[in-house]
């Protein structure tokens, strides 16, 4: 059995085959706004909403909140259009063609104020589109509806159940492109925070996992037709590998097509996974892995950090440094748990 090489940074099996059966579509995303100045040199200003005080980096995708430590798992579109009293009027569009997933007409319920997610299919991934802080919702849309790109389905706004309200100025939409971890997520949320409410079912952000938005509408506009989906999320940027002694992981179940061929298994039944995470906690590989390889491993067993990604990205704590060690942290177990629920 061919050991694996290892850096101080990765880990790399040898001969590890990648299968996958890639169908490019032409453009499959449109941005969900009037604004196009993403596209635009020198556009960022006019394109991402900061926050107050800050560069427009903080509009952005990433660890870009409160000096690097807090995640923004979207990104903030500035409005194009006002009313009379300033009031953002542009309409919200879907991203993609879909279905409506969840509505949350309820302001007071999540920081979110009136929010949608609508449910798509590329290249046989099941991504979700999150449209948030809207002053309405389009009447007549229910769990269930179709939509098409480019069909209104609200308002931007500026609603949120937080303290410190959205100004005028400030008025976007946040907008996200997610994966959704586990369909048992309320069952696993009870359990592992009885004394915390989950209002939105698992429809909760935190088992929405996201991508960064502005860097796949860059790469698909660069890319056009030879834009896939599918490469786009296997070609994150690996922040850990973790052995998971588990054959029954929800998130497989759900994005088979995430997974690796392991050459080295041949007949040997499967006994649990490799995952292949980024800093944000998305699992974009998955190896099979034979019980020979979990000897001495209880449930999880870390097998590498990328320290140079670390330092770039750290926000979500997934794991930690001690000296020259690295360990799983409370939040990347939790993670984990969730995953394999």
């Amino acid at each position: 059995m061919p050991l694996p090489i290892i850096t101080s940074q990765i880990v790399v099996w040898p001969a590890l085959l990648v299968v996958v059966a890639t169908t490019a579509l032409a453009q499959p995303f449109k941005l969900p706004t009037a604004n196009r100045a993403l596209f635009e040199r020198g556009g960022e200003e006019r394109f991402f909403a900061p926050t107050v005080g800050k560069p427009w980096t903080s509009g952005t995708f990433g660890c870009v909140r409160t000096d690097g430590w807090q995640m923004h798992e979207g990104i903030d579109i500035r409005a194009v259009k006002r009313d009379r009293r300033g009031e953002p009027i542009d309409p919200v569009m879907a991203t993609a063609d879909g279905t409506v997933a969840y509505i949350n007409q309820r302001t007071g319920l999540s920081n979110f104020g009136r929010y949608i997610i609508l449910r798509h299919d590329i290249e046989g991934l099941e991504i979700y589109s999150l449209y948030a802080h809207l002053s309405e919702i389009r009447a007549g849309l229910r769990a269930g509806t179709p939509v098409k790109a480019g069909e209104t389905i609200g308002v931007m706004g500026r609603s949120t159940n937080t303290r410190q309200q959205i100004g005028k100025d400030r008025a976007h939409l946040h907008f996200e492109l997610d994966l959704l971890i586990n369909d048992r997520f309320p069952e696993w949320f009870k359990k592992a925070h009885p004394s915390e409410r989950n209002d939105h079912g698992a429809w909760n952000g935190r088992n929405l996992v996201g991508l960064d938005p502005r860097r796949l509408f860059l790469e698909q506009q660069s890319r056009g037709s030879a834009f896939s989906l599918r490469q786009f999320v296997q070609q994150q940027t690996e922040l850990f590998r973790v052995l998971v002694r588990d054959t029954r992981i929800a998130w497989l179940r759900r994005y088979p097509g995430l997974m690796v061929a392991n050459p080295r298994l041949g007949t040997q039944p499967v006994a649990g996974y490799e995952l292949v995470l980024d800093y944000n906690g998305l699992p974009f590989q998955a190896i099979s892995r034979p019980a020979a390889d979990f000897a001495g491993v209880a449930k999880y067993r870390l097998l590498s950090v990328n320290a140079a990604e670390y330092d770039r990205n750290h926000c979500r704590k997934l794991v930690t440094r001690h000296g020259n060690s690295w360990l799983l942290s409370t939040q990347g177990q939790s993670l984990l748990d969730l995953l394999t629920y």
